[in-house]
């Protein structure tokens, strides 16, 4: 089973974090914000792996830190769990519709961290959640996990709708990139023979 732990502990934020990539999309998040526990909950269940976070942050500051540093714990968990990434499809996408909102989202995990994120998001804040998060947490992510991600809102009017949306359709791509070819599962899908 692939999997990982990571604890990371600064002067801003302390987070332990759990991931089973073969998993059954159970969740249990506790991250001190509210808006991201409910994403990170959606992509549990749309990836389809389970995921355990628990985060004590500075969010008496606001929430930055906190939704940084758990993307940068996810993006490390994933980076230690796929390990030489042997078998890997690698390439995963995702075209989702959610009511008005119609998002893209493509992965590469290729080795190399780039972030395309178009989602020109109409509100500044969802309750008391700054939006411009949002694009920290998948910096934080690619980063940390090494691959190249483009997110793309189509269509889209609702925040909710474009934000949800985009972590649906992420949760999605991941979990086919994630995935094990069964006529290739010894092999590094690369020419270079390393990703």
């Amino acid at each position: 089973m692939r999997s990982a732990e990571i604890i990371r502990r600064t002067a801003e934020t302390d987070i332990e974090l759990s991931l089973e990539i073969e998993g059954s999309g159970e969740s249990e998040i506790e991250t001190g914000v509210g808006f991201l526990d409910h994403m990170l909950t959606l992509f549990s269940r749309h990836g389809r792996f389970n995921l355990s976070v628990s985060c004590k942050g500075d969010t008496y500051v606001d929430d930055h830190h906190s939704v940084e540093d758990i993307g940068i714990a996810l993006g490390q968990a994933f980076k230690q769990a796929l390990s030489d990434k042997r078998g890997i499809v690698r390439y995963g996408q995702s075209l989702l519709p959610m009511d008005e909102t119609l998002i893209l989202a493509a992965v590469d995990l290729s080795g190399r961290s780039y972030l395309n994120c178009d989602l020109s998001l109409p509100a500044e804040k969802v309750g008391t959640f700054d939006t411009e998060l949002v694009e920290e947490f998948f910096l934080g992510f690619v980063r940390n996990a090494e691959c190249t991600l483009h997110l793309k809102k189509l269509e889209g009017k609702n925040t909710h709708h474009i934000i949800e949306g985009t972590f649906k359709a992420f949760a999605r791509a991941l979990k086919q990139a994630v995935s094990i070819d069964p006529d290739f599962a010894d092999e590094i899908p690369s020419t270079k023979g390393v990703l």
